[in-house]
């Protein structure tokens, strides 16, 4: 099973890039996981989303579709989605109701430097990711609060408990989202 990480942090040295990384590294050995970047992503222009699309929208919606689920990791910005996320969100939810996201299982998991551990950006994730017919993992979810202090210098959650809940969501999401792309 293919699974694709997707980080909403274009930051380097992200907390939530660091958290997809070590999603990554809890899920099933049987598990191919990657990491796309939404970085070179122009603003979401219609002007632009016709015969000739843009390159890095073309390599994005390829590497989405190919995918049997995804992993988002975001921060919360402003009590919300990240600006850069949400375009790429709205670059993959072209065409309307058929798009790469449609019927894709999402795992979402964030990393904060607040006590909150970016609990509204999920929900908020979880609205926009409806809209676009994607199959959201209900449950459990992985919020990381105080971030910045959760990780060693290698870049590895310091924490057994973070590791455990992490390969817990994981693991659980791997068994759904094939039973999910079953049906």
């Amino acid at each position: 099973m293919k699974i694709l990480g997707i980080s909403g942090s274009l930051r380097q040295g992200s907390l939530n890039t660091l958290l997809l990384q070590e999603a990554g590294r809890s899920l099933p050995d049987s598990a191919r996981f990657s990491i796309a970047s939404i970085a070179d992503l122009p603003l979401y222009n219609e002007d632009l989303d016709g015969e000739s699309q843009p390159s890095s929208v073309v390599a994005l919606r390829q590497v989405v579709a190919e995918a049997d689920a995804l992993i988002i990791a975001s921060p919360e910005y402003n009590y919300s989605i990240p600006g850069g996320l949400k375009n790429a969100l709205d670059w993959l939810s072209r065409p309307a109701y058929k798009s790469p996201l449609a019927h894709k299982p999402v795992a979402l998991v964030s990393a904060s430097k607040s006590p909150v551990g970016g609990a509204r950006v999920q929900g908020h994730l979880k609205q926009v990711l409806l809209a676009v017919l994607s199959e959201v993992y209900p449950a459990p979810e992985f919020l990381l609060a105080s971030a910045h202090e959760a990780f060693d210098d290698k870049g590895y959650l310091k924490e057994q408990r973070h590791r455990d809940s992490l390969a817990r969501l994981t693991t659980e999401f791997y068994a759904w989202s094939k039973r999910v792309k079953e049906c």
